[in-house]
């Protein structure tokens, strides 16, 4: 592991980095932003059929928020473990559906998404992911 790896982050770093990296899920998407808070190598351990990699999860969030221009998400908890330098956090989405999403709409209606992510860090920027969402007020068109 190279040295920027093994910085460690203090929980005020991981928690504004967390903040930051929430609020990624505001459209529009701000690719600058998502590069610098993202590891090269970065890798998303849900994602949900797309590459796992950096560029499949940015895209994911681009459709996201294509379908959902004007969302808002929310941190509704932060559980932070300064050793591992990890995050879990627990958010809410809400938007108005305007595109096809996970073969819905466009439902031209308010929408409520849930998450709950782990975030691991490295060098201050996101190395891993993990995440649960619950989109079933949109699947219910």
């Amino acid at each position: 592991m190279d040295a920027a790896r093994e910085a460690t982050m203090s929980r005020a770093e991981l928690e504004a980095r967390t903040r930051s990296w929430v609020a990624l899920w505001h459209a529009p998407f701000d690719r600058a932003r998502f590069d610098e808070l993202h590891a090269d190598d970065f890798e998303d351990c849900a994602s949900a059929g797309r590459p796992s990699d950096k560029r499949g999860f940015a895209s994911g969030l681009e459709l996201f928020l294509r379908a959902f221009p004007d969302v808002r998400t929310e941190v509704d908890d932060l559980v932070v473990d300064v050793e591992r330098a990890r995050v879990a956090v627990r958010w809410t989405a809400r938007g108005t559906n305007r595109e096809r999403y996970l073969g819905v709409g466009p439902t031209e209606r308010a929408t409520r998404i849930t998450g709950i992510e782990i975030v691991e860090f490295a060098g201050g920027r996101a190395v891993r992911r993990w995440g649960e969402w619950d989109a079933s007020d949109h699947l219910r068109g």
